[in-house]
């Protein structure tokens, strides 16, 4: 059951924000929408997969389509923040119902160079081409009348970026719910200090911004969250309130120590390097997920 928040714009210049919570893989997607122009955007939308059965399915995506549909909105951007290790994006499947053209950040490119060389895919064109936009710090974009920018936000991923629209903030894997803190660093290219320069910049936003995370595991067994504020999370994050950088990133390097990797990297990663492209169909008409044995530390019995 798919867990629907609406948050409301509070002034003139700002947006609409409507969550929907997965709790298969704890992901929030979101819907931006400009209350004036009836324009939106989508940001980090899930495609269902079941890694026991090997299915995939749009239920997910479906329904952000028909939100929009419902609310008689416009689809003008799909947006991914970075690449996904914990589920597939639906950014391709969304772009061929809708047209609306994808995005994400340009730093994607390092991203693919990586797990290129992972993957053992010599021919893989590591240059961007699957998404219509490559954005770089500093970019701006519209929605309607709405204005929003992009932050690069490395750390948890060398491709990471922020998406500021009006006074809401979408900053993916960096920070979490306050009760549940900060996002690893451990991934092939991550960075605890650079995660940190991260949430320090997005912690220079206004004290009133909106922040709206990528995920949230429920800590205690509580209802799903997702919407906080910078003040909130300068005063409250376990992780960072009253915590210099040395303590930060001790902090962070030994909690990764102790996680194990997501059960979805290695099949994520290969469609979201990809845009959300799915593997081409072989001979007999099926689908495969090429994974890599002995490629990354982590595993369950370390």
């Amino acid at each position: 059951m798919v867990t629907f928040r609406l948050s409301q714009s509070r002034k003139p210049g700002t947006p609409d924000v409507a969550g929907f919570y997965d709790p298969r893989t704890f992901s929030v997607q979101y819907i931006v929408s400009d209350p004036q122009t009836s324009a939106c955007a989508i940001i980090d939308p899930v495609l269902d997969f079941d890694e026991k059965s090997g299915a995939t399915a749009t239920h997910h995506a479906d329904e952000l389509l028909d939100y929009i549909q419902r609310e008689g909105l416009t689809l003008q951007w799909i947006l991914d923040t970075h690449p996904h290790a914990d589920h597939f994006s639906a950014a391709h499947y969304l772009k061929e119902k809708s047209g609306a053209p994808t995005a994400i950040g340009g730093y994607v490119r390092d991203v693919q160079s990586l797990w290129k060389d992972i993957y053992n895919w010599p021919d893989f064109p590591a240059d961007g081409r699957q998404w219509d936009q490559l954005f770089q710090a500093g970019d701006e974009f519209r929605i309607g009348s709405l204005s929003g920018h992009v932050r690069f936000s490395p750390g948890h991923t060398l491709a990471s970026v922020t998406y500021v629209i009006g006074d809401a903030a979408f900053v993916h894997d960096t920070i979490f719910q306050p009760d549940f803190g900060t996002a690893r660093a451990d991934f092939p290219g991550g960075s605890a200090h650079q995660l940190w320069a991260s949430i320090r910049d997005i912690l220079s936003l206004p004290d009133e911004t909106r922040l709206f995370t990528g995920h949230d595991y429920r800590p205690g067994g509580r209802e799903p969250e997702w919407e906080s504020t910078v003040a909130e999370q300068r005063t409250r994050n376990k992780h960072l309130a009253g915590t210099s950088e040395a303590q930060y990133v001790a902090m962070r390097e030994q909690r990764d120590r102790e996680l194990p990797m997501p059960k979805l990297i290695l099949p994520a990663l290969q469609v979201n390097t990809c845009g959300g492209q799915l593997p081409e169909p072989e001979s007999n008409g099926k689908r495969y997920l090429k994974i890599p044995l002995d490629a990354l530390d982590g595993a369950a019995w370390d």
